[in-house]
């Protein structure tokens, strides 16, 4: 799901990457039946009780107010109604524009204290919430409440969001993205899409695509890709590294094998193609027993 934020306030990183796998498990979960979006805006309580003072009649500050921009039937939501999604896409972003999000910081960060949870994990549960009302799931009714909590449930356990707060990202589902970022693949002249998606031992993941240029020579594979997403926000140490390819296994390049043995030489490495049926896994110390190191 394409996330679009801005901040009022210092956001760390980390707490945005749970929050995309988070976003992107909600798509799924719901069976979208295009790319959707929604632009998401962290803020303080002041900020945040000026909206719900202005828009719901309500004079205090909230932890998280929705904005949906698409008005579902009731008891239809997102994935029930296709054709009405159908109508909402717009061909230059790419993506079906679902609504806003706004979340105060001030309440994440107290409400994570009284819970006993990581702000990361209070993030990821406002902003799946707060998606599931774009997605057109409310809570007014007890019944309605019951059918919301569950999907709540399911996203964030399909993403292992604990109370410390860290994506114990199943391999599933780092495989899933992984054929997300396939989608986004540039090539234009080997035809061969890519698709890598990096878990990090922070617990962040990084995707990325193949991205081909006509000098052949300055083509990046989608495993550096990811990792050069990943080593330029701060991250050094990896766990496991997803690849998807569309008809034949793609396992690492010897280039690629040699990049990644620079951060992990043990870094499990799993491949799918296909319909996702085939997965098989390695480490790759096993692919590159041998890497080049230099020696002081």
């Amino acid at each position: 799901m394409k996330l679009e934020w801005t901040m009022s306030l210092p956001v760390e990183p980390g707490l945005l990457s749970l929050m995309q796998i988070a976003a992107d498990q909600a798509a799924r979960a719901e069976g979208l039946a295009l790319p959707c979006g929604a632009a998401v805006r962290f803020c303080g309580d002041e900020e945040i009780r000026t909206l719900n003072a202005q828009y719901r009649g309500v004079d205090r500050a909230t932890d998280v107010l929705s904005f949906p921009a698409i008005g579902w039937r009731k008891g239809i939501t997102a994935g029930k109604d296709p054709a009405r999604l159908k109508r909402h896409f717009d061909p230059e972003e790419g993506c079906c524009f679902l609504g806003d999000v706004v979340i105060s910081l001030d309440h994440l960060r107290d409400q994570a204290r009284q819970f006993g949870h990581s702000e990361a994990r209070e993030a990821a549960y406002l902003l799946v919430h707060s998606l599931c009302h774009l997605m057109g799931y409310d809570h007014m009714e007890e019944e309605e409440k019951t059918v919301m909590r569950e999907k709540e449930e399911e996203i964030l356990s399909a993403v292992g969001v604990t109370r410390e707060g860290k994506a114990a990202v199943s391999d599933e589902t780092l495989l899933a993205l992984a054929r997300d970022a396939m989608t986004r693949s540039y090539s234009p002249y080997s035809h061969y899409p890519v698709g890598a998606a990096l878990l990090a031992a922070d617990g962040r993941v990084f995707q990325g695509c193949n991205i081909e240029n006509a000098s052949f020579g300055a083509t990046i594979c989608a495993e550096r890709t990811a990792m050069v997403k990943a080593v330029s926000e701060g991250a050094r140490q990896f766990e496991t590294i997803a690849i998807a390819t569309r008809d034949t296994p793609g396992w690492p390049c010897g280039i690629c094998r040699q990049f990644m043995s620079e951060f992990s030489p043990d870094i499990r490495v799993l491949v799918t193609w296909g319909d996702g049926k085939y997965i098989e896994e390695g480490r790759l110390s096993t692919l590159l027993p041998h890497q080049f190191e230099l020696k002081e």
